[in-house]
């Protein structure tokens, strides 16, 4: 069950929706915010992950860089570096994990990889070693989330992959328009997030268990 901190679950989606056609319907609606109403509710959904006591905490922060209208998180990852976090941005590998995060100190020399998706360069030195990653906040991204943390993104399993073997914290990063009220289909293999942060609210979907 998923603690709330701030307000109700905000959208409905029936749970015999198929991920294809909740994929659709949520693609529309991110498309369909105006950017000034987009840039609002994205500054809020900043605000709020400061706030999360895990992003206190916790001095790595896995970000991600933004696909289409995914939520913006240079802002985010600027200000990470200026409360003295380090940073690490994923890219895609051959394997089972999919994806491995690289650390960086700056957002410029990104190149396209998967899917067009920007991506650090390799760089073997710069690499995060998965034994440094439990004391870390990783920022999922989704089109739509629901109430117990799972999530339905583009189908292309990258996330689900890593973070079956992750042992930090999971963040949904999600706009208040993209929670389903409504429990999503989910698979054996999909990976909930434990903390969702939306521009209204926080949602606590795993509790902390000693960390």
């Amino acid at each position: 069950e998923c603690d709330v901190e701030r307000e109700p679950m905000a959208s409905s989606c029936g749970e015999d929706a198929s991920k294809s056609a909740l994929r659709e319907s949520y693609l529309a609606v991110r498309k369909g915010l105006s950017p000034r109403f987009r840039m609002r509710l994205d500054g809020s959904i900043a605000s709020n992950l400061r706030a999360l006591p895990e992003y206190r905490r916790d001095t790595l922060l896995l970000a991600y860089v933004p696909f289409e209208d995914e939520i913006p998180t240079r802002k985010i990852v600027e200000r990470a570096w200026a409360d003295g976090k380090r940073v690490a941005l994923p890219r895609s590998v051959p394997g089972p994990t999919s994806l491995q995060f690289v650390e960086v100190s700056t957002l410029d020399g990104l190149r396209a990889g998967a899917r067009g998706v920007l991506e650090p360069a390799a760089d073997e030195a710069a690499v995060v070693p998965s034994e440094a990653l439990a004391d870390s906040v990783c920022l999922v991204p989704g089109l739509v989330f629901d109430a117990e943390g799972h999530r339905i993104g583009y189908g292309a399993g990258y996330y689900d992959n890593f973070l079956a073997g992750y042992a930090g914290t999971k963040v949904g990063l999600a706009r208040g328009m993209q929670i389903s009220s409504n429990p999503l289909p989910h698979d054996d293999h999909d990976v909930a997030v434990d903390v969702i942060v939306s521009d209204g609210a926080i949602w606590r979907c795993r509790r902390d268990e000693g960390r």
